[in-house]
């Protein structure tokens, strides 16, 4: 079929028929629940998407989708449908939280022979980056590698696009104003001539992050290690409360005695956890003891 104009305004209204295909394919793929209000959201990211293979029904895309051998375009719908909205250093009481509780907290445990001076934090739907790069300013600047510290974030997200977006650590410069003074000086850089506009994440804060694409919904993470804290913010939302449940299950198991789960303020663990205890909002400490040692 040509990509003419002809067929450009022809696209035929989704289906009630077509929606539920959509809702129970995305549902079997990423664990993400579309309630029947959501229709025209569906509608309106993936039509683009038709008019660009050239197919005028949301049928036809459906076929193509289950179709493709290669998962590719299954990944092209999850990224039309997920929002990857975030800035840095969002839902600011969190990391007043993280600097003003847990990282003196991790300082008087190794001062006390405790733990090593060694913190692993998993970034889950990073998003374009903001979150663990917030993350790695804040915690390079506290605890920094000439004081023998060394830090190490993991960041995945279910979208290769967005994944590509983080990692290449640029964004616009007034993205910044929400960077405290002291870390966008000491950790970003301002770009020149064709980066003219642009910030850059310097190596310092780059070498401790590591993208890694990663489904919420697979029974298994590919992730070996402990942590001492999990940012999970603003995800569990497109969950039904079953895959809520197993994605909370999973991350427990990846949670150290005393390690914390991040969640976005419309988020908890009611109904789905006793084993976490609420220490500030949608911050959860995992008790001390729940693994038995090796």
């Amino acid at each position: 079929m040509s990509a003419g104009h002809s067929w450009a305004t022809g696209l035929k209204p989704i289906t009630d028929a077509e929606f539920r295909l959509f809702r129970d394919l995305i549902y079997g793929l990423a664990g993400i629940h579309l309630a029947d209000v959501k229709k025209a959201l569906l509608t309106g990211r993936l039509s683009r998407r038709l008019r660009e293979l050239g197919m005028v029904s949301f049928r036809q895309y459906y076929d193509h989708v289950v179709g493709d051998k290669t998962g590719q375009e299954g990944i092209f719908l999850l990224d039309a449908i997920t929002t990857n909205e975030t800035h840095f250093f969002r839902e600011p009481k969190q990391f007043e939280y993280l600097q003003q509780e847990l990282i003196p907290e991790w300082e008087a445990q190794a001062e006390r022979g405790q733990r090593r001076k060694h913190i692993r934090i998993w970034s889950a739907a990073c998003s374009s980056g903001e979150e663990p790069y917030s993350l790695a300013m804040m915690l390079l600047h506290a605890l920094p590698p000439e004081s023998g510290w060394q830090v190490e974030i993991l960041a995945t997200d279910i979208s290769t696009r967005i994944l590509d977006r983080a990692r290449g650590g640029v964004w616009p410069i007034n993205r910044a104003d929400s960077i405290p003074s002291h870390l966008l000086k000491k950790f970003m850089l301002r770009g020149t001539g064709s980066q003219q506009g642009n910030m850059k994440a310097g190596e310092e804060v780059r070498s401790v992050i590591q993208f890694s694409r990663l489904n919420l919904n697979d029974a298994h993470y590919p992730v070996t290690g402990m942590f001492d804290a999990i940012f999970c913010r603003n995800v569990l939302i497109y969950f039904d409360q079953q895959s809520r449940a197993a994605v909370i299950g999973r991350m427990m198991s990846l949670l150290g005695g005393g390690g914390h789960l991040f969640l976005g303020h419309a988020e908890s663990l009611t109904g789905i956890s006793h084993r976490m205890k609420s220490v500030a909002p949608a911050v959860y400490r995992m008790a001390a003891v729940q693994h038995a040692s090796a």
